[in-house]
């Protein structure tokens, strides 16, 4: 294995940031327009009202992550990310797929965890590098953006107990309400 030294590894690292904020950056913007599609399809209004409020929450996160560019001294361009693309492609499969049957608010649900946990990681690793290379407003901002998106992920698991619950037959065969 090779050494770096530390100036080489500090500039790579800091390619990688930026590169990483530019994908994150274009995850968010697709995400936001995703989300009133996804809140649309949604059979319980509970489920419509968290998903629209996640909408407003990611469009504060997009111009937080413009924020960091402004602190970083660098341009707000996006770049395409292929992981999130992914994701919301399968979101668009599962509402195809479950539209108009009892399922499709489990789907959602389904969906926008791993979205959820997806964002927790590059948040969790975007706030450690901005962290170890210096740029503290940087990482006191995706700081913020991390612990919004646990707490969304944790919305999340709980409406999934719910929908669990409400979907398990009674033991005389009668459903949960």
């Amino acid at each position: 294995m090779r050494d770096y030294s530390a100036p080489e590894l500090d500039a790579g690292l800091q390619h990688f940031l930026v590169e990483q904020l530019r994908e994150m950056l274009w995850a968010e913007k697709e995400l936001a327009k995703a989300l009133p599609k996804m809140a649309r399809a949604a059979n319980s209004p509970g489920l419509t009202q968290v998903l629209e409020a996640h909408r407003t929450e990611t469009q504060a996160q997009v111009s937080r992550l413009e924020d960091i560019f402004s602190a970083m001294e660098q341009s707000p361009r996006s770049r395409k990310c292929e992981a999130m693309d992914g994701l919301l492609a399968e979101a668009e499969n599962l509402i195809d797929e479950f539209a108009h049957s009892p399922v499709m608010d489990a789907a959602l649900i389904s969906a926008a965890r791993k979205i959820g946990y997806y964002e927790i990681a590059g948040y969790d690793s975007l706030h450690s590098f901005a962290r170890r290379l210096g740029h503290p407003e940087a990482a006191d901002l995706l700081a913020r953006t991390l612990e919004e998106e646990k707490t969304t992920a944790d919305l999340f698991a709980a409406l999934a107990e719910i929908e669990a619950q409400e979907n398990t037959p009674a033991p005389d065969g009668a459903h949960h309400h």
